[in-house]
């Protein structure tokens, strides 16, 4: 078997086969954007490469043909925040075969140990943990946009090699009408004097944004390595978010012109992007219009949801929740959200799910190895 590193436009293209090779025959499987891969990688569409850097390689075998790939980073603002320093690795592909599987993981050790890491996470994305993040362990059905997924012997792969998992993450799904009592309950809130709501709008971006960054760092402080996020990188995320975003599926709460809570919700493109193949040229746009005239999009996620700590009792998201109703039932179209992972950690959010009469629908795990001294 031979590793070659990525460094030119073959490799690249080699890089985004193999995911192909490996999962051409499982119908549930849906191609990411080649484009959307490859700005992973591509410091100037990945703000993360300004405080880190990043690699991959594909894997070979003896007759020249592909048979994995991976790629390993490290997050210069969170490599250090735990006892052992840390790196990552992600985009794992790989035929069912422990000796070429093991290859991939030790070429991310060595490369990382040699950058100065005793541990690395994976798998996961060198950019926020809203997409392609942690190991899929059940519930191997249609992946939203951006979810992660991968055959379902990837498992025994991790765990022979000596990854433990860090946490669980998990992804629940919920009917667009909420039950009775949390439909009071936001009505009730909503109605609060000095509670107001507005959905985002492109044209003042700059003030959703700002809102966005107090809200998310307020929110998000107590959890173990958080990192403040910045307003580079939400103008990057925006920015990948727009071909598909509807603006009334993004909602802010505010309790006396304060800025309290936000929840971000995206139509799931991969219900569209299936037909596209992996690109987005001009026939690729074209059939994206088309599909999405046609309706094919009847699934929301919701990317994210925050709330300021002093405003975390205060019923804010079932508030956010019946305004997404208010514009969503009278459409009849979207028909099932789907809430973004959260971790075994975050009881909180947990509870607000259950609240809301979701039910489990994916579990990924997100793994770590500790470097053998």
């Amino acid at each position: 078997m031979t590793i070659i590193e990525v460094k030119d436009a073959k490799t690249k293209k080699e890089f985004l086969e193999v995911a192909v090779i490996i999962n051409k025959k499982d119908p549930v499987w849906v191609r990411p954007l080649d484009s959307d891969i490859e700005s992973i990688f591509d410091p100037k569409r990945n703000n993360f490469h300004s405080f880190g850097e990043a690699t991959r390689w594909v894997l070979k075998d003896n007759n020249g043909n592909l048979i994995g790939r991976v790629a390993a980073f490290i997050n210069q603002k969170k490599a250090y925040q735990s006892e052992h320093p840390t790196g990552g690795m992600g985009f794992f592909e790989c035929i069912d075969n422990k000796e070429a599987a093991f290859l991939l993981f030790n070429t991310c050790k060595d490369w990382l140990a040699q950058r100065g890491m005793k541990a690395m996470d994976g798998p996961i994305n060198f950019g926020e943990n809203d997409t392609y993040w942690g190991l899929l362990i059940d519930g191997f059905v249609h992946p939203s946009f951006g979810m992660q997924y991968n055959p379902t012997y990837y498992q025994k792969f991790f765990e022979s090699y000596g990854f433990t998992q860090a946490y669980q993450q998990y992804t629940n799904t919920i009917p667009i009408a909420l039950p009775a009592r949390v439909e009071k309950i936001a009505d009730w809130v909503i109605a609060k004097p000095g509670y107001s709501f507005e959905y985002l709008t492109v044209n003042k971006f700059d003030k959703f944004a700002a809102d966005f960054e107090e809200i998310y760092n307020d929110a998000w402080q107590d959890f173990e390595n958080f990192v403040p996020i910045s307003k580079e990188i939400l103008l990057d995320s925006f920015e990948k978010m727009k071909p598909i975003m509807d603006e009334q599926l993004i909602w802010f709460a505010y309790i006396n012109n304060e800025p309290a809570s936000f929840i971000v919700c995206l139509p799931d493109a991969n219900q569209i992007i299936k037909h596209l193949n992996g690109k987005l040229n001009l026939w690729g746009k074209l059939k994206f219009v088309y599909y999405k005239w046609r309706g094919k999009m009847d699934r929301i996620r919701v990317v994210v949801m925050g709330t300021k700590q002093a405003y975390q009792k205060h019923g804010l998201e079932s508030a956010l929740f019946r305004k997404l109703q208010f514009y969503v039932l009278p459409q009849n179209h979207y028909t099932e959200a789907e809430l973004s992972w959260v971790g075994d950690f975050n009881t909180k959010m947990q509870a607000i799910h259950a609240a809301l009469g979701a039910t489990r629908s994916k579990t990924h795990a997100t793994y770590r190895f500790i470097f053998p001294e």
